[in-house]
């Protein structure tokens, strides 16, 4: 398929890149291990995410929650804040600050004993609301002893998780949760009335309803929400085989109007008219044991929503940044479809360079850069550097077809040099390499090093020399793949006596 693109010198397009605002993470609990830290390292070199939200604050392994009896058999609330310092002074260290989800239940809190995962996370009300709010308001207050009241207050924070459905909160009452919401939400707000918090980070099961009624719930009850929040998942009910589940994609563009209907409803109501969506869970499948997530075709149609997902929401958080990550258990091998964008190992799969080249948009835009062209497989930018442009081939199903890229751009100087980064089935696909190995479950130091040297872009160079008033460029990009390229003015100076073609023997 060839595909002609022309721009005009004055030629200016919206783009809402917020693609480093937040980024999910596996249960709190799980930062302490140290391959998780290396892949958030990693993640935060190359990428530099802004917030990282998660599961698991309130829960047993972060061990924040305790009750003693006193002399009089009266039941004491009391709290260990040593997991939770360990964990912030990391994400604080590496550059980030949480997206603050309160749950799950504390067992000696909780009004039931029902669980979800592997790692059982209570997912029934409080038996007593007040001592939940009193844990909210210890917790954020201590936070504010350490890192201080201006930082923390900035810490977005959003009540529960996925509370529609039964398996996160018991028998998904709806009213429940909301009571739940309005109790917490004026608790925070005693603590310091500049917290911003939201909910009610549904997903996409009965998610029309409940947005509207939570709505009509904060409206009644007269809430300043600061922010609303859902989840975005885009594949349909996986097919399951063994360890793994084996989901087809929606189309994409179909998808993109369920974000639309909650936009519109929170529009609906006055008071809350252009108040800020968060997608704070997104990604292909919803399962962390889908092989779709280690592939390129993931890469390309994450690229694809993060062209678009900054229409109608004001962040969008990859679930995950790394594999380290124990909803369905731990897993059995390296590739095992996890949500992550590093894989164990510190192994980059193909998603991850979707994130880095739209950073890389984003910083040309910031750098007084103007979006100049978007479409379904291409976002230009154009600044004083130059041109920096991200191009994908996305599709549901496999067909095999290349699109061929005729790009058609103002001249600012003469020639150029362009730098292109390639990331596709044949040249940066560390899964394929794995499975030629054999699929082995315990990788070892030569295999682990031979993947990262595999799951990097493919970089080349040209120069490029304008033609009259415009420049063209001819790129062909396979099925599933995703490219950046970078056109920035070419100034040759040339030591005395070197010749690059004499060199060369051209």
């Amino acid at each position: 398929m060839q595909k002609v693109v022309k721009v005009n010198p004055l030629d200016k397009v919206e783009f809402k890149n917020n693609v480093d605002y937040c980024v999910g993470t596996g249960r709190m609990g799980l930062a302490l291990q140290k391959e998780y830290q290396d892949q958030l390292e990693f993640v935060q070199e190359h990428i530099g995410f802004k917030h990282i939200r998660g599961h698991g604050l309130f829960t047993d392994d972060m061990a924040i929650y305790h009750q003693y009896k006193d002399e009089n058999g009266n039941i004491i609330d009391e709290y260990n804040f040593t997991y939770l310092d360990l964990v912030m002074d990391q994400y604080i260290s590496k550059g980030l600050r949480p997206f603050l989800e309160l749950g799950f239940m504390p067992k000696k809190m909780a009004s039931g004993d029902q669980t979800i995962f592997y790692w059982k996370g209570n997912v029934t009300p409080p038996e007593d609301i007040k001592r939940w709010n009193k844990m909210v308001q210890e917790t954020l207050k201590h936070l504010i002893n350490r890192y201080g009241l201006e930082d923390v207050v900035t810490w977005p924070i959003e009540v529960w998780n996925e509370p529609n459905l039964p398996g996160f909160w018991k028998d998904a009452d709806m009213e429940g949760y909301f009571r739940l919401f309005k109790e917490t939400f004026y608790a925070i707000k005693e603590v310091d009335s500049r917290f911003r918090v939201g909910g009610p980070a549904i997903c996409g099961v009965d998610d029309e309803r409940w947005m509207r009624c939570f709505m009509e719930f904060c409206s009644k009850e007269k809430i300043s929400l600061d922010f609303v929040t859902r989840h975005h998942y885009t594949t349909d009910v996986p097919d399951f085989q063994g360890h793994y589940g084996y989901p087809e994609l929606r189309v994409l563009d179909d998808e993109f109007s369920v974000l639309r209907v909650s936009r519109d409803i929170i529009d609906s109501f006055p008071e809350y008219k252009g108040l800020e969506m968060h997608i704070t869970e997104f990604n292909t499948s919803y399962i962390g044991t889908a092989p779709l997530h280690d592939t390129n075709q993931n890469a390309a149609c994450v690229a694809y929503l993060l062209s678009c997902m900054g229409e109608v929401n004001e962040s969008y958080s990859y679930w995950t940044f790394g594999d380290i990550f124990e909803e369905a258990g731990v897993p059995y091998t390296p590739f095992h479809g996890g949500f992550g964008m590093v894989a164990n190992g510190v192994i980059p799969k193909p998603t991850f360079w979707a994130f880095k080249f739209f950073k890389e948009l984003q910083n040309a835009q910031e750098a007084q850069g103007d979006c100049v062209y978007k479409d379904k497989n291409l976002v230009i930018i154009k600044n004083a550097k130059g041109y920096t442009g991200v191009l994908w081939n996305d599709s549901r199903v496999r067909t095999g077809e290349d699109i061929d890229f005729d790009i058609t751009l103002p001249a600012l100087e003469k020639e150029y040099f362009m730098s292109m980064k390639l990331v596709d089935e044949a040249c940066c696909n560390p899964l394929k390499i794995w499975h030629d190995m054999g699929e082995p479950s315990s990788l070892s130091s030569s295999q682990k090093e031979l993947l990262k040297a595999s799951s990097f872009p493919l970089v080349t160079s040209n120069i490029v020399k304008a033609s009259g008033e415009s420049i063209n460029l001819k790129l062909n990009l396979k099925e599933h793949g995703l490219m950046m390229f970078e056109l920035t003015p070419r100034f040759e100076t040339v030591d005395r006596g070197y010749d690059y073609n004499r060199t060369m023997q051209f």
